[in-house]
């Protein structure tokens, strides 16, 4: 069993490098996009949120395609992948879609301290896992190895993008760029702050690029371990 997941991080941006505006799910893709997203989900064994994203997004991180959600069922797995997402303030609600939707476990991962008040909260609804005094990004990809996630999609937010990126903890990244902008510098970034392994001196190297309608792929190999297809 490898040391941790491969791990790919998937998001769309606006031209100008946003997640998003202070609405609702702003578009930032198309619907041939959403179905190739669809695709890559059901590859994986495990989908990861940070806990803003469960908060603002709602989402419900299934695999939409009935056809792909058969094809994983006869493989023995469930319809869409195992749910995770990071919180240390534990303001989750239990009714929301990410623990009311999907047959796969829900992992919550937080601190030692917040243990008590997240499985009060969550614990009928997910598996809450003890993360030690601070949880880090490393240490949960090596958990989830033990538990057998052999292949993790990260889809957000900017803090969990920083975190993982910083830490050199991606293999893949695939960059959607919607064609506007949002130009709303309090709007979510697609990063923080952060000391990043690749920089004007180390630079990524670029795998492919692919135009989907109005939008546009980028894949990035940021590890030996990125595998083509």
């Amino acid at each position: 069993m490898p040391d941790r997941p491969y791990t790919l991080l998937s998001c769309s941006v606006s031209l100008d490098g946003y997640l998003g505006d202070h609405t609702p799910r702003l578009a930032l893709s198309n619907e041939a996009d959403f179905d190739r997203v669809d695709e890559v989900r059901a590859s994986c064994d495990a989908i990861l949120v940070g806990a803003v994203t469960v908060r603002t997004d709602n989402p419900r991180l299934l695999v939409r395609s009935q056809a792909r959600r058969d094809e994983r069922t006869a493989r023995g797995l469930a319809p869409s992948p195992m749910k995770i997402t990071v919180t240390d303030r534990v303001d989750l609600d239990a009714h929301s879609n990410f623990f009311t939707t999907g047959e796969a476990e829900k992992l919550v991962y937080t601190s030692s301290p917040r243990v008590a008040d997240a499985r009060a909260r969550l614990g009928p609804v997910a598996t809450i896992v003890d993360g030690g005094q601070r949880v880090r990004m490393g240490w949960l990809c090596e958990d989830l190895a033990d538990r057998g996630v052999g292949r993790l999609m990260v889809e957000g937010g900017g803090v969990v993008h920083t975190q993982f990126l910083a830490d050199g903890l991606v293999d893949e990244l695939q960059l959607v760029v919607a064609p506007f902008f949002v130009g709303d510098s309090s709007a979510p970034r697609f990063v923080r702050d952060g000391h990043f392994p690749w920089h004007p001196g180390r630079r990524a190297k670029l795998a492919g690029a692919r135009q989907i309608g109005d939008v546009v792929l980028l894949r990035y190999a940021l590890s030996p371990r990125f595998r083509e297809g």
